[in-house]
């Protein structure tokens, strides 16, 4: 028998700022949180020189033992599991014995411990001043392993590293485990780290914004008609999942219910999107979660800002839902935050969905009229919304959709 599964705890760190109510504040505002990023001028030939950086983190408050292997992507991680726990009202030593386990990914190692290791290395091809603590940074698991040691959690360890689908898989896989058994509670999520070769990934894939360089709040432009791309971003977001008996036991307050998740492989082109798959995807969830697409209320898009993704999205939620559905993205507040871009996004919309408020895509002036077959909102609204379904697309063709719903007591 399946058992329900409830997010306890949610913890941020965004371009906002450290915290879940600086990136509710930051959307709910109608802020952005893209920057002029002068450090990308130091790569010859890379076009965009706007970004979405997380400020105002010390990571001293961390104990140097910890410290140590981590890199700025476990450093975020970190702070968003401490907050997630500290809500979910869990204290050091209340997860032994392999109750808590961790699911929490990024893109890649860090890009930037990497560099400044071969920058090194390659001056004279010694490996003296090399630190035993770098390959701790650089190896793929490093966010949920370090989280998992300096928070002394025994239970299983997961890493998934789907690009930008991560947070969103992470968050599905950790719900599967304790709906079946597997781990009373699970720490889900993701968390990446900004540097200049990831941007220059996606200029590489003509996929990146760089016609707003002289005016960053304007840009990412999801479904507007002069979007020219995505903005890259960093953060980490974490949200702690727990049987509704291991719930309800302790008394924790209950932030939502998962009901559904589906994720798939979409192997028609490793760069771009399908929209019959991500249609499948989203009704494979909606039949997870026992629903049909009528009984949804909004849907939180994976919209970028680039030219094809937004229209095959677009589409593939006009065939599940019709065209009344609220449908808005966060990208244009937060920039594309890569691997904890879903479990960020996620996270906003379910404390925005409690305070019943329906935020709309930032910068979208003029709705590109191939993305005009959903329901665009054009201001803040007052709205109740009891299920909202959230999509991660990623490149690879990595398809994640998830289902959550106010928890019910029945």
């Amino acid at each position: 028998m399946k058992k329900r599964v409830v997010i306890t705890g949610l913890g941020s760190v965004s371009p906002f700022g450290r915290g879940t109510e600086a990136l509710v504040h930051g959307l709910a505002d109608g802020r952005s949180s893209v920057r002029q990023a002068p450090d990308l001028g130091r790569i010859g030939g890379l076009r965009p020189r706007v970004a979405a950086t997380v400020k105002g983190i010390d990571p001293k408050e961390i104990p140097r033992k910890y410290r140590r292997s981590m890199s700025a992507m476990s450093i975020f991680a970190f702070f968003a599991a401490q907050e997630a726990l500290a809500q979910a009202g869990l204290c050091v030593g209340q997860w032994g014995g392999g109750r808590l386990g961790v699911a929490l990914g990024s893109t890649v190692g860090s890009t930037q411990a990497s560099e400044d290791f071969f920058k090194d290395f390659f001056t004279d091809h010694s490996l003296e001043r090399m630190r035993s603590t770098l390959f701790f940074q650089i190896m793929n698991h490093s966010v949920a392993a370090n989280v998992a040691q300096a928070l002394e959690i025994t239970g299983r360890l997961l890493a998934p590293a789907s690009a930008c689908s991560t947070g969103c898989q992470a968050i599905g896989y950790g719900f599967e485990m304790v709906s079946c058994g597997r781990q009373e509670m699970m720490l889900c999520g993701g968390a990446d780290e900004l540097h200049p070769l990831t941007v220059a990934t996606f200029d590489i894939l003509n996929a990146a914004s760089s016609g707003f360089n002289d005016n960053p709040c304007k840009t990412p432009r999801p479904f507007d008609r002069d979007r020219d791309g995505m903005v890259c971003a960093e953060g980490a977001g974490v949200v702690l999942l727990e049987s509704l008996d291991s719930a309800l036991s302790r008394g924790a307050g209950i932030v939502a219910e998962i009901i559904g998740f589906a994720t798939l492989s979409d192997t028609g082109n490793i760069a771009h999107p399908d929209p019959a798959v991500m249609e499948r995807c989203m009704r494979l969830a909606l039949e997870d979660a026992g629903l049909t697409p009528s009984q949804a209320h909004y849907v939180n898009a994976h919209a970028t800002g680039t030219p094809q993704g937004d229209v095959a999205e677009c589409a593939a939620i006009a065939q599940v839902f019709g065209g009344s559905i609220p449908v808005s993205s966060f990208k244009g507040h937060l920039g594309h935050a890569m691997a904890a871009s879903g479990s960020l996004e996620l996270i906003a919309a379910l404390e925005l969905a409690r305070r019943n408020l329906l935020v709309p895509t930032l910068n979208l002036e003029n709705i590109d009229p191939l993305c005009s077959a959903v329901c665009h909102p054009r201001a803040l609204q007052i709205s109740p919304i009891s299920v909202l379904v959230k999509n991660s697309f990623a490149l690879g063709g990595v398809n994640s959709t998830l289902v959550v719903r106010r928890y019910a007591n029945d």
